[in-house]
């Protein structure tokens, strides 16, 4: 191979590892239902926003609702504010 073809699949080569998609973080929810599954072992659920959609989503299924130990609540991320600038003429 030529140097012109090693540098060419060097530049590829990271270009490919700084342009990989980043995972996306994980959405932690403030509730849980633990369903109720008898010789079957049951599951576990943590995607419920309210303890009323955790409630509905167990009922006739069997199970509990609980909170989520892992939920650290909303944060709170600075507001990006728009700058308008004035043209002085």
């Amino acid at each position: 191979m030529t140097r012109l073809s090693l540098t060419f699949f060097a530049v590829v080569a990271v270009v490919m590892l700084t342009a990989s998609p980043r995972s996306a973080a994980a959405i932690e929810y403030p509730w849980c239902a633990q369903y109720s599954g008898g010789d079957d072992g049951g599951g576990r659920n943590c995607g419920f926003s309210t303890l009323e959609q955790c409630m509905e989503t167990i009922r006739g299924i069997g199970g509990f609702c609980e909170p989520n130990s892992f939920y650290t609540g909303p944060t709170n991320r600075p507001v990006n504010r728009m700058h308008k600038y004035r043209h002085s003429e």
